[in-house]
């Protein structure tokens, strides 16, 4: 049990509120720039490579450094690298908004992601050393997880919004308020923890930590978006030879990253469970926002609203967790939550390529959201739990690194299966006669890449490409919804075995 004066107080709940502003802002950089993209291009003239280095620096960055940056502040004070990497991220936003070039951009976007890597492991290892009461803890977790995936929902909206009235820099401006107030409150709220015995910092394994994850997580993402080729899966490979030499120097002494973790219980499945959330979500958020736009016409600011009550759900899901945890096994529970999901991604298979699959859509994702942010708070507060307190930030770290890969790693395998094999294989056969070879191509690409094309034919064919594009991707979207059910219902089978996978609760920990 734990003592009375354990329990946080007024000041630690203020603490909080300050702690869930990086968190909402970190998650809200990974989709901002999601509507800038032709505002900024008509302004900066971007090459296509710059592009893409525009859109994908900051979460390669933030990805790569997540590990380094955790083990970091264990060692200095996490509060301290906190605020540092809050000043970073401030003015690295100031930076992006006032960019004059594409290369400036870039480098924005690439500190930006250095600042982000800072603040996300820093915020929960410093929940562990704020909240000792396992409830409290739980509690304030199940916050911090709803401000992160609020961030990543409201992205889209807020980005939308203020591209309609201002200039387009002023997607990162909304960050400089938001790091001033934890600049100025943290230090009055926020305690400084650390690892009183921090040993030794390896920094050639934080550069093969680097190594491993940037070429990997590009790999991954060029396969989402251009399909296989010896490019993309020469960098996995690579950083796969990075990530296992990084692994066998983590037997030396003083290791940056401490894998006696993976022993403790509950930490690894947790982790997993964590990871394989995102796996679903990122995968299936790839088809809904297409779903939306494309088959149903509708315009990026209107379907991005329809994902607040996607935001509502996961909410809910992270306020029920903990009551859940403390009533019943925690690991029973993140399985019920993984069921929940599967029910949810269930019911996009039942969509249609007309407007009544809104509300089949609508709610699917909510009732996803809802059993996945259940899953998503529970699996937070065990790694927090598991790990000890001067392990917080590396343990934290994991967990973050895991949902990038899991979100980055998602979107590239069934985002393959549903485009790649589905659509494709559809889509193929009714491509009317004669169509030029870089139409044929564009339209094989994506459903907008084919709607593109159909409206510049002539007769019957341009609407008769167009609905033939709207059913194959719709096919492809059920059967990437089933495969990620699939997913989260064996997750949900692992989880739920209970002693012989360590899921146990939380307060059983020794925290001390």
């Amino acid at each position: 049990m734990t003592d009375l004066s354990d329990r946080a107080g007024v000041r630690q709940w203020l603490g909080l509120a300050v702690l869930v502003l990086p968190a909402l802002l970190v998650a809200m950089d990974l989709s901002v720039l999601l509507f800038a993209v032709p505002f900024l291009s008509a302004e900066l003239q971007p090459s296509g490579g710059q592009l893409l280095w525009i859109m994908d620096v900051y979460g390669f960055l933030l990805a790569g450094l997540l590990v380094t940056m955790g083990t970091l502040g264990d060692r200095i004070g996490r509060r301290k690298l906190l605020l540092a990497g809050g000043v970073l991220f401030g003015l690295a936003s100031v930076l992006a908004a006032n960019a004059t070039s594409p290369e400036l951009l870039i480098a924005a976007r690439a500190l930006l992601g250095v600042g982000g890597a800072t603040l996300a492991p820093s915020t929960l290892a410093l929940i562990r050393a704020m909240f000792a009461d396992p409830a409290q803890r739980a509690t304030a977790v199940s916050v911090w997880t709803a401000a992160f995936a609020g961030g990543a929902v409201l992205g889209p909206v807020l980005g939308g919004l203020l591209l309609e009235n201002f200039h387009w820099g002023t997607a990162f401006l909304v960050n400089v308020p938001a790091m001033a107030l934890l600049v100025l409150l943290g230090p009055v709220l926020l305690p400084e923890s650390r690892d009183p015995a921090p040993g030794r910092f390896d920094l050639v394994s934080a550069l093969l930590s680097l190594l491993a994850m940037l070429p990997a997580i590009y790999g991954i993402k060029r396969i989402a978006a251009d399909g296989l080729s010896w490019l993309p899966v020469t960098a996995i490979l690579l950083g796969l030879a990075f990530g296992l030499w990084f692994l066998r120097r983590q037997r030396r002494p003083d290791p940056l990253l401490d894998l006696d973790l993976f022993r403790v219980p509950g930490f690894g499945v947790a982790i997993l469970a964590a990871t394989l959330t995102l796996f679903a979500i990122g995968g299936i958020t790839l088809f809904t926002a297409q779903y939306l736009q494309t088959v149903l016409g509708y315009r990026p600011f209107i379907a991005a609203l329809w994902g607040l009550p996607v935001f509502a759900g996961m909410a809910i899901g992270t306020a029920f967790g903990p009551a859940l945890a403390r009533r019943y096994r925690p690991g029973l529970v993140i399985a019920a939550g993984l069921v929940v999901g599967a029910a949810g991604l269930l019911l996009l298979t039942t969509v249609g390529a007309d407007r009544s699959g809104l509300l089949a859509v609508v709610a699917g994702m909510t009732v996803t959201a809802t059993g996945l942010g259940l899953v998503t708070a529970l699996a937070n507060d065990l790694v927090l739990a598991a790990a000890p307190p001067g392990r917080a930030g590396a343990a934290s770290a994991l967990s973050e690194t895991g949902t990038e890969l899991g979100g980055a790693l998602g979107m590239a395998v069934l985002g393959s299966i549903g485009i790649g094999l589905v659509y494709r294989g559809e889509i193929t056969g009714a491509l009317p006669p004669g169509l030029p070879a870089t139409a044929a191509e564009a339209a094989m690409a994506t459903p907008a890449g084919a709607v593109a094309v159909a409206e510049g034919l002539t007769g019957p064919a341009g609407p008769a490409l167009a609905e033939a594009a709207r059913l194959a991707f719709v096919s492809g979207m059920h059967v990437t919804a089933a495969v990620a059910a699939a997913v989260l219902l064996a997750a949900a089978g692992l989880c739920a075995i209970g002693r012989k996978t360590g899921v146990h609760q939380p307060d059983r920990v020794n925290t001390q």
